[in-house]
C-alpha cells in the first residue's frame, strides 16, 4: 500500500462531497480551455492544433508557424521555452510572442516507483499549486499504456479506492492531463538498448527488432482515464485532453486505444452519447443491486442504477458500441454465485463485456480480494448469460499502482 494514501472521510461527507465537485465544475474550474489551474493565461498543452493556430493568426502570424511549434511540442518532445530554436517556419518574433502570452511547463517528478514485476512504473507528478497526483507506466507484449489522473482526489468516495478515501481538492486542467501523457511518451522515447534505465537492455516485454515503435516500446499507444479522480465529473476538460491527444499530427492515439473509466456520472455518460465521442467507455459497476452497490459506491445514491443502466442503453443504442462494466471481487461482499447471476440478468440487454478485478489493498479498507477460484467461477457464471469476460492483470501492487490504489497525502 501506498505511503502516500490518506485516512478516508466519514462516509456522511461523500454526497456533499460530490455537489462541492459539482459546484466547482459549474464555476468554470474545469480549465478547459487549457487555461492554468486558477485561471490566468492559458497553457500551450492545453490548446487544440486549431486553437494554437487561431491565436498565431491573431497575434499576425502565419498558422504555419504555429504548426512548426506544434511539431516539436508533441513529435519532437521540447520540454522549456529554452529548447525551442528559431528558424524559418519559427521565426524568434514568433516565440517570443508565444511565451508571453501562454504558459509552459510540464509537472516535476517527485518521486519514480518500479514495480518488482518489471512491467509498471508509477510517478508522483508535482503541480503548480503544490498538490500531487500520480501517473502509471505500464506495459505489456505489443503496446504500453498509461494510466492518468484527472483530478486532485475525486469525490466519488468509493469505499475501497485509495483516491475516494483521500478527499477531492480540484479538478485537473487539460494541460495536466496532457503533460501526463506527454511524459510517459518522453519516458518510452528515450527506451533503447543503451538506456541506463534498463540496464543496457530492451525493457521487459519490448520487441527490439519489431517494426513497429509501440511494439519496440519506444512510444505510447494506449490511454486509460483510471488514475486519481472522476473523469467524467471534469468532462470538459477530459474532453479537451483526448482531442489534443488524437489529433493526427501529435501523438495521434486512436480513440480505440483510449478509454475514458466512469463511476456512474449519469449527466457525463449521456453528453458521452450525444455527441458520440468515439472512445471505450468502461462503467465500475461493482454492484448489481441498489442497495448493494451504494454501499461500495455512494455516487450511486446520487445517479440510482436504474438511472445509470437507462443510459448505459442510451449509450450503446447512439454508438453502436459496448460498454465494459468493472467489477471489484471483494471476498464474501460480490463475489458468490448470486452475485455473477445478477450482474448477468442486469447487463442480459446491453452490448457489454465485464472486467473482474481483484480487489487491491488500500489503508482504508479491510476487505480481501476473491480468490483464483472464486473468480473463474464469476465468469463461468457469467458465460451463461453469453457475457464475455475477463480476469484484469494485476500490475503494479507493491508499490500501490494497481486499480484503486493511486493516492497522494495532502
Amino acid at each position: 500500500m501506498s505511503a502516500e494514501s490518506s485516512p478516508p472521510p466519514p462516509q456522511s461527507t461523500s454526497q456533499s462531497l460530490i455537489d462541492s465537485g459539482i459546484a466547482a465544475e459549474k464555476a468554470g474550474e474545469t480549465a478547459a480551455s487549457g487555461r492554468t489551474a486558477g485561471g490566468g493565461r492559458p497553457h500551450l498543452l492545453g490548446l487544440t492544433r486549431i486553437e494554437l493556430a487561431d491565436r498565431a493568426v491573431e497575434w499576425g502570424f502565419a498558422r504555419v508557424h504555429a504548426a512548426s511549434l506544434w511539431n516539436e511540442l508533441y513529435l519532437q518532445g521540447r520540454r522549456a521555452p529554452s529548447e525551442f530554436r528559431p528558424h524559418d517556419r519559427m521565426p524568434a518574433r514568433f516565440l517570443e510572442r508565444v511565451f508571453s502570452e501562454c504558459d509552459f511547463d510540464f509537472p516535476g517528478v517527485s518521486r519514480e516507483t518500479h514495480s518488482a514485476d518489471g512491467f509498471t512504473r508509477k510517478y508522483l507528478l508535482g503541480l503548480r499549486d503544490a498538490h500531487r497526483i500520480e501517473t502509471v507506466l505500464m506495459r505489456y507484449s505489443g503496446r504500453t499504456t498509461a494510466c492518468v489522473s484527472s483530478q486532485v482526489g475525486c469525490a466519488m468516495g468509493c469505499v475501497f479506492c485509495a483516491t475516494g478515501q483521500m478527499g477531492y481538492t480540484r479538478h485537473l486542467t487539460a494541460a495536466e492531463i496532457v503533460a501526463q501523457a506527454l511524459h510517459v511518451d518522453r519516458v518510452l522515447r528515450a527506451t533503447s538498448e543503451s538506456d541506463p534505465q534498463v540496464g543496457g537492455a530492451a525493457p521487459a516485454l519490448a520487441e527490439p527488432d519489431h517494426p513497429s515503435p509501440h511494439h519496440r516500446h519506444e512510444r505510447l499507444r494506449n490511454i486509460v482515464f483510471m488514475g486519481m479522480g472522476e473523469p467524467l465529473h471534469n468532462y470538459d476538460a477530459v474532453m479537451q485532453a483526448i482531442d489534443i491527444l488524437r489529433d493526427s499530427a501529435g501523438l495521434a492515439l486512436g480513440a480505440q486505444k483510449i478509454s475514458v473509466s466512469t463511476v456512474g456520472v449519469v449527466p457525463g455518460i449521456r453528453r458521452l452519447a450525444a455527441e458520440k465521442r468515439p472512445v471505450y467507455l468502461a462503467v465500475s459497476l461493482h454492484g448489481a443491486t441498489q442497495e448493494e452497490r451504494a454501499a461500495l459506491v455512494p455516487a450511486a445514491r446520487k445517479w440510482k442504477l436504474d438511472e445509470l443502466m437507462d443510459a448505459c442503453r442510451e449509450y450503446t443504442a447512439t454508438l453502436g458500441r459496448r460498454i465494459f462494466f468493472e467489477w471489484t471481487l471483494i471476498e464474501g461482499k460480490n463475489d458468490g454465485p448470486e452475485h455473477a447471476h445478477a450482474v448477468g440478468a442486469l447487463l442480459k440487454d446491453i452490448p457489454a463485456q465485464v472486467n473482474l478485478i481483484p480487489l487491491n489493498p488500500t489503508f482504508g479498507y479491510d476487505g480481501k480480494p476473491t480468490r483464483p477460484a472464486g473468480a473463474r467461477g464469476f465468469q463461468d457464471v457469467l458465460a451463461t448469460y453469453g457475457i464475455p469476460c475477463t480476469v484484469r492483470q494485476r500490475r503494479g501492487i507493491d508499490i500501490a499502482a494497481g486499480c484503486g490504489q493511486l493516492a497522494v497525502a495532502g
